[in-house]
């Protein structure tokens, strides 16, 4: 199907210990990639860390490094080493998050995203190609930082982008974008805004049951919890279903959360969650690698399977 195929970890329900064991199967059941992200479970790094050590045939991926919860010294440092084990097989990526991340969660103003993660990223591409920083930066300024431990494999560096600015910016100053939340004919949207040149990964949202009214149940909650931060809201007004969603966010905003779920048509979670059988779901991972993603991640929702079970199913044929 493609030449990369990735896994979202750590998995729930299994200790990072527990995950050594894993990280071989994955590889011998033809996963290519581990891809971790940053929200409220473990630390993005701290899985890849584990997986670079424990099985070299991996390739790493963080979607995303938030761009607001680390200094940017520290950010570069955490990339260096993590780097110094995994070499080119690591992609980092960079991006905003959201304010309930930000601030919520961490009591960090979440001010100027665009901006912030702008810079975070030509600071970060500066301190890994070995420069002594001293500037003001628009958002924050850095005196005389310079990577003490210097980077021989820069990993590839990647920009968390839903609208057109940031994926602008992905495409003119980092190595490509990490797509999420979209539909397989959204990528060429995506695309034309990055660069067909670029780099290109996608997380992908799995629910592998052939029980079609489940999945779009699960879907739907899914769906009512993300696309209603605004920065997804936005990103999909901009790929063009706010009529198909409008109903939604009216009754999200209303506090009908029953009413928000009932209005999401079948049709928006068919293209968003992926579903059906274990082949169907690989042929629609192989939609988005048509589309031009090089490197699709699963995020498997096991429901009715146990993740074991669907780790299986989903492996690549």
């Amino acid at each position: 199907m493609t030449s990369r195929y990735g896994i979202t970890i750590p998995f729930d329900g299994v200790t990072l210990a527990e995950h050594r064991a894993w990280y071989t199967r994955l590889v011998d059941l033809g996963y290519t990639d581990v891809w971790s992200a940053e929200v409220d479970g473990t630390d993005g790094f701290t899985p890849l860390a584990l997986a670079a050590a424990w099985e070299p045939r991996l390739n790493l991926g963080l979607a995303v490094a938030p761009t607001f919860t680390r200094g940017p010294g520290l950010l570069a440092m955490t990339i260096a080493a993590l780097a110094e084990v995994a070499g080119d097989r690591l992609i980092v990526g960079l991006g905003a998050s959201s304010q309930p991340v930000v601030e919520r969660w961490n009591g960090i103003a979440y001010e100027r995203p665009f901006a912030r993660t702008r810079d975070v990223l030509r600071f970060v591409n500066r301190a890994l190609a070995g420069e002594k920083i001293d500037e003001e930066f628009d958002t924050f300024a850095i005196h005389g930082f310079k990577l003490s431990r210097p980077v021989t494999q820069r990993p590839t560096i990647l920009l968390g982008a839903l609208r057109p600015t940031m994926l602008r910016l992905a495409g003119a100053e980092a190595d490509g974008a990490i797509l999420n939340w979209l539909a397989a004919e959204d990528v060429a949207t995506c695309r034309a805004e990055v660069g067909l040149d670029k780099t290109i990964a996608a997380r992908l949202f799995v629910v592998p049951t052939p029980d079609a009214d489940l999945a779009r149940t699960v879907g739907r909650r899914m769906i009512s919890s993300y696309l209603t931060v605004r920065a997804y809201a936005e990103f999909h007004r901009w790929l063009g279903r706010a009529e198909q969603l409008g109903p939604m966010w009216e009754a999200w905003a209303a506090g009908d959360r029953k009413l928000a779920n009932a209005a999401i048509p079948d049709e928006v979670v068919d293209a968003l969650i992926i579903h059906g059988s274990y082949d169907a779901c690989r042929d629609h991972v192989a939609r988005y690698v048509d589309a031009g993603v090089a490197v699709p991640t699963i995020a498997i929702v096991p429901v009715g399977v146990t993740l074991e079970e669907a780790i299986l199913g989903l492996a690549p044929r």
